[in-house]
């Protein structure tokens, strides 16, 4: 008997670390990019370290010089959360906040190109107002 309550109860903590983790993925904004200006962008896969959840993000600014600097930023805040985090590939936004325009493309010398696609269904929820288109164009 002690062991069926044994079980309930590990697998009720299973649960509640698994609703856990999934709040803390919900936390994770979507996207976070600058409001104005042509900038690089990163698009990332956070995960439950260890699980199957996981939602992709676009992160860009024009404070970032390389790709990677905009990944560094964005691993330790993400691991803080208990997730962890890939980065899926890169490129470039060009965001006209007075045309509500943004355009998505170019890719990224070390992590290749993003798949610009999922990046403007990401935009596409934050920026639903908003012209959004995507190419392979270089500049």
């Amino acid at each position: 008997v002690s062991e069926t309550i044994l079980q309930m109860n590990n697998s009720d903590i299973g649960a509640k670390a698994t609703v856990t983790m999934a709040d803390a993925l919900a936390k994770v904004p979507d996207v976070e990019i600058d409001p104005e200006g042509t900038f690089k962008y990163i698009l990332v896969r956070v995960k439950v370290k260890d699980g199957e959840a996981h939602k992709d993000i676009v992160r860009g600014t024009k404070s970032a010089q390389y790709h990677n600097h905009i990944f560094e930023k964005i691993s330790p805040a993400v691991e803080v959360l208990g997730l962890e985090c890939q980065c899926l590939g890169g490129g470039k936004i060009e965001h006209n906040n007075q045309e509500k325009k943004l355009r998505v493309f170019g890719e990224s010398t070390g992590y290749g190109k993003a798949d610009h696609s999922v990046t403007v269904e990401k935009l596409k929820t934050v920026f639903s107002n908003y012209d959004i288109t995507w190419s392979d164009d270089t500049k």
